[in-house]
């Protein structure tokens, strides 16, 4: 079943990157997309979801960082880097997500929460960061949620959730990947696009993740930075104290697994790095369970963090987990703030520690 699901995202990323008979095709169905795509924000959300949270009534500014294709852009990297970027200067951010793969209850996530319940990514985001992250299928009461348990928190951030009407932002952040770009620009399913490209001109930020030339169709009105993403030292699954270099795996016969949206990037960097891995793609938010990665036992294993959280109960000892970090500019993440203190709020006064 894995490998179906693989396979098909494959051919979809492929078709995607060009024209093809399918796409044309599949054009109807996305002009139905496009349909349900007005009556769901065109009605509700007047205009276009930038919605105060004085009318909205949460207590705190929201900043929404998003993507605009389906598949991976860099998006869980980005958010904890500017979750970690904003606590560094003294804001209390709290992080709000649907909690994919989840059971899709509101609930806070904790380093002992199961990935199966909470959603990979969110699991991921609050042990990266040590802050406070609640999730839900209804990101809003996800957002009651963490600040009734946590009322220090002063800025919310919403891991995804730009197509979210319903959903008051503050400030949009929108992350494009560098290499995949908007492919085809056509709307789901003929294309990878989950709103058209003329969303691009309401935004506050585009952040492209990743190397190569700046993808086109970006508004020139919009603040454009790049984002750099970078690999972090392995660290062994079962025993979090050993740590590696990535490159020290030069030379070596080692398996890369991924099963994330663009798997192709890890594998990338990997080689990048001077390693040569025999990759293994599983597909995005995969359940891994023991037998799926029986075969690896004995094999040395490279993979991601977003799927090492549901390695953690079976993991062999030579399987090592690899980070991916994003690396914001000063000034994308002091426009963010800019965007903040406009509603007229800033990061809560410091109170003095208990002796």
């Amino acid at each position: 079943m894995a490998g179906w699901r693989a396979a098909l995202e494959a051919f979809l990323l492929r078709e995607w990157a060009g024209g093809s008979l399918a796409q044309v095709l599949l054009r109807p169905l996305s002009w139905l997309y496009r349909l349900a795509l007005w009556l769901r924000t065109g009605r509700s959300a007047p205009h276009d979801g930038r919605l105060t949270t004085a009318r909205a009534g949460l207590p705190v500014p929201l900043v929404v960082v998003g993507n605009l294709t389906v598949g991976g852009s860099g998006k869980t990297p980005c958010v904890i880097a500017l979750a970690t970027a904003l606590a560094a200067r003294g804001w209390r951010p709290g992080i709000v997500s649907r909690g994919y793969g989840g059971r899709g209850a509101v609930e806070p996530v904790s380093d002992l929460s199961q990935a199966d319940a909470v959603g990979d990514e969110p699991l991921l985001i609050a042990r990266r960061t040590g802050l406070p992250v609640w999730v839900g299928r209804d990101r809003r009461a996800a957002a009651e949620g963490l600040l009734a348990a946590h009322p220090q928190v002063d800025v919310l951030l919403s891991d995804d959730g730009l197509q979210r009407a319903d959903l008051p932002r503050d400030v949009e952040v929108v992350v494009v990947d560098a290499r995949r770009g908007f492919g085809n620009r056509q709307l789901l399913p003929a294309g990878p696009l989950r709103e058209p490209l003329s969303r691009l001109a309401r935004v506050d930020q585009i952040w492209v993740c990743g190397d190569g030339p700046l993808p086109d169709g970006l508004p020139a009105a919009r603040q454009t930075v790049r984002v750099t993403l970078a690999l972090g030292a392995a660290h062994a699954l079962a025993a979090p104290a050993r740590v590696r270099a990535v490159a020290e795996f030069a030379g070596q016969p080692v398996v890369a697994v991924a099963g994330i949206a663009a798997p192709q990037r890890f594998f990338t960097m990997l080689e990048a790095a001077g390693v040569s891995a025999t990759a293994e793609p599983w597909p995005d938010h995969h359940p891994f369970t023991a037998a799926d990665l029986s075969h690896l036992r004995e094999r040395s294993v490279l993979m991601t963090q977003k799927d090492a959280v549901k390695c953690e109960s079976f993991a062999a000892a030579d399987w090592w987990v690899v980070p991916l970090d994003a690396v914001i500019p000063a000034a994308a993440v002091e426009a963010v703030e800019r965007g903040l203190r406009h509603q007229g709020v800033g990061p809560s006064p410091v109170r003095p520690s208990r002796p």
